[in-house]
């Protein structure tokens, strides 16, 4: 399946009827940034009496909400058919738009996981001074169903963010500078390219290398670039010509990091359990040996079975560490440390030597 489909190209046409031609589960996850249906009414202007670039391209004049509302349904409809069981999908809007966007994927099974809020460090500003300044855009993530399990790099998140909880709010800068891709006129080639930045958080986030990730507008490619970069496939799918030539030469251009330079870290519950049992099995701690908290004070014998007793107390490594600390809960793991040449040394050390050896 994964062989025939289209990967790492980009399909030109209009996205309901390429997303048909695609089998049922066959995407990972679905980054979507569709025409937000603007209807600006009339030029609009700076101080200075310079006309402001806006979005009054053809591409973005759906009709009114009906046609909108139709529109955005037949293409989520298709997304949600090609999605894998646990799959995902990202939806991003502005006020004229997400609301209802959000109103259909919740009516069509979707579960939404978050709401993301990206706050523009540098947007435009509101040059009639009639309303606040559009500063942000939103987000939506969505699993494919309640109960699918879609992908998630918590930890890779943390550490991105400085070993802190990554927040729903992402302060990040619009697209600008060498960044901004330009046609041969000098002028934007496309009037709402998104900075990549927010695409590596997002792939980053809810996807892993080898991830197939379609992006049903595709524009001038920064879902593709991302993807490329980190490893993923990409299928886009752009009705533009002109978007079509200026992605393709992006694309072009981009090397892919190298394959051990892609790995993020882990979260504890994304690694394969290994029970205490497991050391014991494999002889790198014994029947008879001792364990030790992290000042040798408290101790606990293993047993040939992979539990241990401390006094009257035995059972599991987290059950004896909790009851002798008269505590609610204990991570047996991190408690408790074989003596070895040089000190103590945590047994979650040689559970890490397992697992080292798994993905061997």
């Amino acid at each position: 399946m994964r062989e025939k489909l289209p990967v790492n190209q980009i399909l030109q046409g209009e996205c309901v009827e390429i997303m048909r031609t695609l089998p049922d589960e066959c995407i990972d996850l679905i980054f979507a940034d569709p025409p937000y249906n603007l209807q600006l009414g009339g030029d609009l202007h700076r101080p200075d009496n310079s006309k402001v670039s806006a979005v009054d391209a053809e591409w973005d004049q759906i009709g009114d909400h009906d046609d909108y509302d139709l529109f955005s349904c037949a293409w989520m409809e298709e997304a949600r058919r090609i999605l894998k069981p646990n799959g995902a999908i990202w939806v991003m809007g502005a006020y004229h738009n997400i609301f209802r966007l959000g109103t259909f994927l919740q009516d069509m099974g979707f579960w939404i996981m978050n709401d993301v809020i990206w706050r523009k460090t540098n947007p435009m500003p509101n040059f009639k001074g009639t309303r606040f300044t559009n500063a942000h855009e939103t987000l939506i993530w969505a699993a494919k169903t309640k109960d699918a399990k879609p992908t998630f790099n918590y930890a890779a998140m943390k550490a991105l963010n400085d070993g802190v909880q990554m927040r729903s709010d992402w302060v990040l800068p619009i697209c600008s500078g060498g960044e901004r891709i330009k046609a041969s006129d000098g002028k934007k080639a496309h009037p709402t390219q998104k900075p990549e930045a927010l695409l590596h958080r997002v792939l980053l986030a809810t996807s892993d290398p080898g991830d197939i990730i379609l992006d049903p507008f595709f524009g001038t490619g920064t879902t593709g670039a991302a993807a490329k970069r980190l490893g993923r496939k990409y299928i886009g799918i752009e009705r533009e010509t002109d978007y079509v030539q200026v992605a393709t030469e992006r694309l072009e251009a981009i090397r892919p990091a190298a394959d051990q330079s892609l790995a993020v870290t882990r979260s504890k519950r994304a690694e394969p359990r290994i029970p205490f049992g497991n050391l014991v099995e494999r002889g790198m701690v014994k029947p008879g040996d001792m364990l030790y908290d992290s000042k040798g004070k408290r101790t606990a014998r293993v047993r040939a079975d992979g539990s241990i007793i401390s006094g009257r107390v035995e059972g599991s490594i987290h059950k004896v560490g909790a009851e002798i600390q008269n505590a609610p809960s204990c991570n047996g793991w991190t408690f408790w440390h074989v003596r070895k040449k040089g000190g103590l040394m945590p047994i979650d050390t040689l559970r890490a030597e397992i697992r080292a050896a798994m993905e061997a």
